[in-house]
């Protein structure tokens, strides 16, 4: 991005920042149920969220409203110990988190699920920071810092369902989308 461009978000007023967060997506050939799945395993949320490093623990309820992964953030020996917590969920098309990371902040995160196709689903994630320091930011210049992040989160939760079936290969993955 020039300069110029990263220089005009930067100075984009509150005022003028609608709050609406920026989406990836990305689709594969799997069910909703399939993808569901992966992330009602709580221990899995270390494999496939790009930042969380150890899973100490996992509520009982996951992934029923108010139920909470306990988990380290950040490579060892700097790890931050917090949370991540959900706030809605209709299996299997939603899932909406609050995932904690003090002193630096929180962020609302949604993952749905919507069949686009024979055997074919999309996963958009959306994230914006709740929380901490970082919400200042107008959303455009957060996009730009979560975006990347969670495109690659998106392939390593796609490669998680892919690696649970018998035969599972990656060519059934499309690469994501969203913000750059």
């Amino acid at each position: 991005m020039p300069f110029s461009a990263l220089e005009n978000l930067l100075h984009r007023s509150a005022e003028e920042d609608t709050g609406d967060p920026g989406e990836v997506t990305l689709t594969l050939t799997a069910t909703p149920e399939e993808i569901f799945d992966v992330l009602c395993d709580g221990w899995c949320y270390g494999l496939w969220v790009v930042g969380a490093s150890h899973i100490r623990d996992v509520d009982a309820g996951w992934p029923a409203a108010g139920a909470r992964i306990h988990h380290g953030v950040g490579p060892w020996p700097l790890t931050l110990h917090d949370t991540t917590e959900v706030l809605a969920v209709e299996r299997p098309r939603l899932l909406e988190l609050r995932a904690r990371t003090w002193p630096f902040g929180a962020a609302w995160v949604r993952l749905e699920l919507r069949p686009v196709g024979e055997g074919r689903t999309e996963i958009r994630m959306a994230e914006r920071v709740s929380g901490g320091p970082a919400k200042v930011l107008p959303g455009a210049v957060q996009d730009l810092m979560i975006a990347p992040r969670n495109r690659e989160s998106l392939r390593r939760l796609a490669d998680i369902v892919v690696g649970r079936r018998p035969g599972g290969r990656h060519e059934e993955v499309d690469e994501p989308r969203g913000p750059r």
